[in-house]
């Protein structure tokens, strides 16, 4: 079944284009194209009444949104930011004692490497990493360090950027979880959208952060915080639209929000809001839930992946599957290649206008609602080929 017509503008853009990069800059469907547009429209009809508008309806129906999708039981939980680092740093600030000791992974995305690292060096922080190889024992390696009690911040990914594999133990971390410390944050970039995810059982314990860039095929700017009550009151890094509604604080203090809004930073571009909300309406007229898109997705990297192990693909079986297509479990909708020439193989993909992505020595191929299956056949024939 093709889904392309859903994609049409971004599609038409360059038809012969194979885009197996869907995990990483995931083409937009028309859809966001007319939210687009909305928000040009009514930021210029409603001028200086927008941010009414903009508050009264675009950011609840994005919450409700996002509370549908991960089960959470209130939408008033969800903020929003341009992206992820916002709120990690937020967080952050409203850790009181230093240097902060924070629990995490060698395998988490650059934002919140980079910043970790550079917290160590200023001396705000202690950072304790969990190598993710060998993967099969990751996840009681880690649990068991976080049980160790001698953390304040645990940080850790849902599903991993770079290698896919997915960590199943957070409802463990949401038991450590105290308003007091440790306080437990999942990076749910590769797991929002991509996979159906059901954080009911420990959204009281837990912070959520993910955004629309990747699969919720919404582009840059729609970042967004699922923020238990009673963690982090107070962050010291604030903005001022924190300070509207309702408020708490101490007497003659600085007053913050008592729901997630106690996260709002200062003024923001609305437009992604509106480009999100049109995609999940899109989704919602045309039936398809999360679970459908993975779905779809799965079956073609079924294909690629039995392709890949029959030797159809040339030289591409030689590389290491980081994580296999098998199992029922929550999983990535990428497939993840290692190999030394890694990088050679994407640049001579992209000579042949089939976009990937490399990290490293890891090339990955990401799928898709826009992609069927006789694109899938074009990428085996394109790397028998190159390879």
């Amino acid at each position: 079944m093709t889904h392309k017509p859903l994609f049409s503008r971004a599609l038409a853009l360059d038809p012969e284009r194979l885009h197996f990069a869907a995990h990483s800059h995931h083409l937009w469907p028309d859809a966001s194209f007319d939210g687009q547009v909305r928000a040009w429209d009514e930021a210029n009809r409603f001028a200086d009444r927008k941010w009414d508008l903009v508050f009264g309806e675009v950011v609840p129906e994005a919450q409700r949104h996002i509370a549908a999708e991960l089960g959470l039981p209130d939408p008033e939980t969800v903020v929003f930011a341009p992206n992820t680092h916002d709120f990690l740093i937020r967080i952050f600030s409203g850790l009181s004692s230093k240097p902060v000791r924070i629990l995490t992974t060698d395998g988490e995305f650059h934002a919140f490497r980079r910043q970790a690292e550079r917290w160590e060096e200023a001396g705000e922080a202690v950072v304790t990493r969990v190598p993710l190889e060998p993967f099969a024992t990751f996840a009681d390696r880690f649990v068991a360090e976080a049980e160790r009690g001698a953390c304040d911040l645990i940080v850790v990914s849902q599903v991993f950027f770079k290698t896919g594999q997915a960590f199943d133990r957070i409802a463990d971390l949401a038991a450590l979880a105290q308003p007091e410390g440790p306080w437990v944050v999942i990076d749910g970039y590769h797991g929002f959208m991509a996979t159906p995810t059901d954080l009911s059982g420990v959204a009281d314990r837990i912070f959520y952060v993910s955004g629309g860039y990747k699969y919720a095929m919404t582009g840059e700017g729609a970042g967004f915080l699922h923020a238990p009550d009673g963690f982090c009151p107070r962050p010291v890094v604030t903005g001022w639209f924190a300070e509207f509604g309702n408020l708490m604080g101490p007497p003659g203090g600085v007053q913050y929000r008592q729901d997630a809004g106690r996260f709002w930073g200062a003024t923001f571009d609305s437009t992604p809001l509106y480009r999100f909300n049109g995609v999940r309406r899109m989704l919602d007229e045309a039936g398809l839930t999360t679970a459908d898109v993975s779905a779809h997705a799965l079956g073609l990297q079924k294909r690629f992946s039995q392709a890949l192990a029959a030797g159809e693909c040339g030289a591409l079986d030689q590389a290491t599957v980081l994580n296999p297509v098998e199992g029922d479990g929550p999983r990535a909708r990428f497939i993840a290649l290692r190999h030394p020439d890694a990088q050679a193989w994407r640049a001579a993909l992209l000579a042949a206008n089939v976009v990937t992505d490399v990290r490293d020595d890891t090339i990955r191929f990401g799928f898709g609602l826009y992609q069927d299956a006789d694109d899938v056949e074009r990428l085996i024939a394109v790397c028998r080929r190159l390879f």
